[in-house]
């Protein structure tokens, strides 16, 4: 696969493939897991290309699993009695780096929940990042920001108007080359297929009138707290009853479950003051251009309407964290507290060190007051707790990046990588 480009999660796949008997990788559809998989792999089976090679798999799976190593099971939840069997021929081998699973939609009976340690090694692909697409200069890495004291710098690259298309095109590995109109095109019908035909496979599967709109709600309140009463109230057709909060938590599970959507929690610390920390989470789509194609927008309307764009811009810049800090092994929260302290991005590594992000389209006010709640989060925190931050961050919608005198980092987005 000479034309292959590779993407950052790659060198994590290569190092599991090392140490586990096998890799389940996971991802939205149309986000590049075939082809990523295909890179690693000596051979390959698709269960998606006929019920006949189903069938086989269902009976005789040790024929299916026959092949050289590591072998690709490509949608091997369409039949998913093959991770147990799959499991027992890694015992029988007794040796690492026999499969690769891939899969764009858990299986109903989640039948992976099945102890896999030492077998299988989980790992989540996502679309690709401004750096994997070649829209970052990468002159900033994640990894900078958790080295103290470090200064940082940067200039040229992406503009505002840049940031707007990059956001509609999305970054889908198929469409990161396309014109932004021809990507926008394809994601009116990768979103009107999320509702018609993934979510139809389901166990119990809802109305795609109800999930298309759920969808809209969803993009509506993109970078938002929102509440599953508001999404309900949000999502009613003509002539139908508003839909149950505990409904609307239902498809937000499946939605989930195919890896559309993705929780972005609340970041779970000890604070030192009477003020309490909110615990609801804000959801993001796997690619903002999911949001822009649900409520049909495109770039010069996120130009007009300053607000939309930065909680537009926010979800991309938590796409690209979600992406660096994997290769890191950093998981990605967000804070906000009873007095209204609110904190983008917290990126915590398994050491406990954090960087906290705020993402602003830079304007310097803006800036200044990220910097400020920046601080003010450290006076949030118990002594020890503070001292593990790293660094603190604004990450903005511009082509410079610096440290400023209180040592604050100021990063375009367009700069940064893993």
């Amino acid at each position: 696969m000479s034309s292959y480009n590779l993407r950052y999660i790659d060198e994590k796949i290569g190092k599991k493939l090392k140490s586990s008997g096998g890799i389940l990788l996971k991802g939205a559809r149309y986000c590049g897991k075939t082809t990523t998989a295909m890179h690693h792999a000596a051979s390959i089976i698709r269960f998606d290309e006929s019920e006949q090679i189903r069938e086989q798999a269902a009976l005789m799976p040790s024929v299916v699993l026959r092949g050289a190593t590591p072998r690709l099971i490509d949608e091997w939840q369409l039949v998913p009695s093959i991770w147990n069997a799959a499991r027992y021929e890694i015992d029988q081998r007794a040796a690492k780096g026999q499969f690769i699973l891939t899969g764009s939609a858990s299986p109903s009976d989640d039948i992976s929940a099945h102890t896999g340690a030492g077998r299988f090694a989980r790992i989540t692909l996502r679309t690709m990042s401004l750096a994997e697409s070649g829209n970052s200069t990468k002159s900033v890495s994640l990894h900078d920001c958790f080295e103290k004291d470090k200064q940082i710098g940067g200039l040229g690259g992406a503009t505002i108007k840049d940031y707007a298309q990059f956001i509609v095109r999305g970054g889908m590995p198929a469409l990161v080359n396309e014109t932004v109109e021809i990507a926008h095109e394809a994601m009116l019908d990768y979103v009107e297929n999320i509702s018609f035909v993934d979510m139809q496979k389901l166990e119990s599967p809802p109305t795609p009138e109800r999930i298309s709109a759920l969808i809209r709600s969803l993009s509506r309140n993109i970078s938002t707290e929102v509440s599953l009463e508001k999404l309900a109230a949000e999502t009613g057709i003509t002539g139908q009853s508003q839909m149950a909060a505990s409904t609307v938590r239902k498809y937000l599970d499946q939605l989930s479950d195919i890896f559309i959507l993705e929780e972005l929690p609340s970041w779970k610390t000890h604070i030192r003051s009477s003020v309490q920390q909110r615990v609801k989470p804000k959801w993001h789509f796997v690619d903002p251009s999911v949001a822009t194609a649900a409520l049909r927008i495109l770039p010069n309307v996120l130009l007009s309407d300053v607000n939309a764009y930065g909680l537009f811009f926010e979800s991309m810049a938590i796409r690209d964290l979600r992406i660096y800090a994997d290769v890191i092994d950093g998981k990605v929260y967000h804070y906000r507290d009873s007095s209204g302290l609110e904190i983008d991005a917290i990126v915590e590594l398994p050491d406990e060190r954090w960087a906290a992000f705020e993402i602003k389209l830079g304007s310097t006010e803006t800036i200044d007051e990220a910097a400020r709640n920046l601080q003010k989060l450290l006076t949030r925190l118990t002594p020890e707790k503070a001292a593990q931050c790293s660094s603190l961050n604004v990450i903005i919608a511009g082509n410079q990046s610096y440290t400023r005198q209180d040592g604050v980092h100021v990063i375009a987005l367009g700069h940064l990588t893993a």
